[in-house]
C-alpha cells in the first residue's frame, strides 16, 4: 500500500508533464498552418486568404543594408495584401526552410529562412521573424520582420548568373 501511495504522485506528475508537451506540439502545428496559409495565399494571389492570417493591428518591417548602412523600413499590411491580390504575370513564391516555432500561451514566434522568387526568377532572400497572437479566432500574425539580401549561402540562394 505504501508503494502505491508513493507511486500515485509520480504517475500524476508524468501524465501532467505530457499534456503541456502535446498542447505545445498542437500550438506549433497551428502556427505552422498559419505561416503556410500565408505563403499559399501569396502564391495564389489571393488577398482574401492573405487578409485572414493577419491581426488588425499587425505590422510589417524589413531590414537591409543599403550602401553600407543598416536600414529599417515599415510596410503597410494593407498595401501588402493589395499587392498580393493585384494580378501579376509571375507567381510570387516565397520558399521557406529551417522553420523554428516557439509558443508560450497566446504568443508564438516563427523564425525561418526564405528565398523569394517571381516566377522562376530569384529575387531576394533572408530570414522571416513572425510574431503571432492566439485570440478567440485562432492564431493571427501580429508582426513580420524580415531581412533582405541578394545572396544567402546558407540556403544556396543567389541571383541568376552568379
Amino acid at each position: 500500500m505504501r508503494a502505491l501511495v508513493l507511486l500515485v504522485p509520480v504517475v500524476f506528475a508524468a501524465l501532467a508533464g505530457t499534456r503541456p508537451a502535446a498542447a505545445q506540439a498542437s500550438a506549433e502545428q497551428e502556427v505552422r498552418a498559419v505561416v503556410d496559409a500565408m505563403f499559399d495565399a501569396m502564391r495564389k494571389g489571393d488577398s482574401t486568404a492573405m487578409r485572414r492570417v493577419f491581426h488588425p493591428q499587425a505590422r510589417l518591417m524589413s531590414t537591409a543594408v543599403r550602401q553600407g548602412t543598416p536600414t529599417l523600413r515599415a510596410d503597410s499590411v494593407d498595401a501588402f495584401v493589395r499587392a498580393v491580390g493585384t494580378p501579376h504575370a509571375e507567381v510570387w513564391d516565397e520558399r521557406i526552410s529551417n522553420v523554428e516555432i516557439r509558443t508560450d500561451g497566446e504568443l508564438a514566434t516563427a523564425w525561418m529562412d526564405y528565398a523569394f522568387y517571381r516566377g522562376t526568377q530569384f529575387s531576394h532572400c533572408g530570414v522571416n521573424a513572425f510574431q503571432l497572437f492566439r485570440g478567440t479566432d485562432g492564431w493571427k500574425v501580429i508582426s513580420i520582420t524580415d531581412t533582405r539580401r541578394r545572396e544567402c549561402p546558407r540556403i544556396g540562394a543567389k541571383p541568376a548568373g552568379q
